[in-house]
């Protein structure tokens, strides 16, 4: 099948612009991993195509900027494709000055409140546009309510940011969950044991 401009491709999906209606979008493809049996790989990558779906409507519903999906396929998601440019493209300055980290410490504690944990919260995973952050790639995220799977998630920004940085996350982070005490006192914790189980997609 055609999905237009192929703009990204990875070991789990393969990412498009695609153009319907006169509307630009984006399709996330779910690729096929030739060393499972082929019946048990489609149950697989249609089970984790629409839990993503899902995750992400009810990340929207919440209020989180996440993109729109308009569409979903047996393997594919089509969703609202955001302009702007990544986080991690970004310099520190101009993170600060647009408020970025802040912001998407706020809008990681709205996910965790409502019990969704991202699963690759990173600088490469915050959308920064004209109107504000989008945080995308739903791709490892859970409806989940574990303080230990939350704690990862701030584990992976701490390790992607600077001090600094992380400051203006946590703070941000604080002020949308009102459990984000219990978190990281959780993330201080894995970090003392000085390894975590990072969750596989096989």
């Amino acid at each position: 099948m055609d999905y237009g401009i192929i703009l990204g491709k990875g070991a789990e999906a393969d990412i498009y612009r695609f153009t319907a209606f006169g509307t630009e979008m984006v399709v996330k493809v779910r690729n096929p991993k030739a060393y499972r049996i082929e019946q048990i790989d489609n149950s697989i990558r249609m089970a984790r195509t629409r839990k993503e779906a899902r995750i992400m409507a009810h990340a929207a519903r919440i209020g989180a900027r996440v993109p729109k999906v308009f569409a979903l396929g047996t393997f594919s998601i089509y969703m609202e494709m955001i302009k702007g440019k990544t986080a991690n493209l970004l310099s520190e300055k101009e993170l600060d000055s647009r408020g970025v980290l802040r912001s998407a410490g706020e809008m990681l504690g709205m996910l965790h409140s409502s019990g969704i944990v991202h699963g690759d919260i990173t600088p490469a995973n915050i959308m920064v546009a004209e109107d504000g952050i989008c945080i995308i790639d739903f791709g490892l995220a859970e409806m989940s309510r574990s303080v230990e799977d939350m704690g990862v998630d701030l584990l992976l920004m701490e390790r992607s940011v600077s001090k600094k940085g992380f400051g203006l996350f946590l703070e941000g982070y604080n002020y949308r969950n009102s459990s984000s005490g219990n978190v990281i006192k959780r993330l201080e914790e894995i970090k003392r044991r000085g390894r975590y189980q990072n969750r596989s997609l096989d």
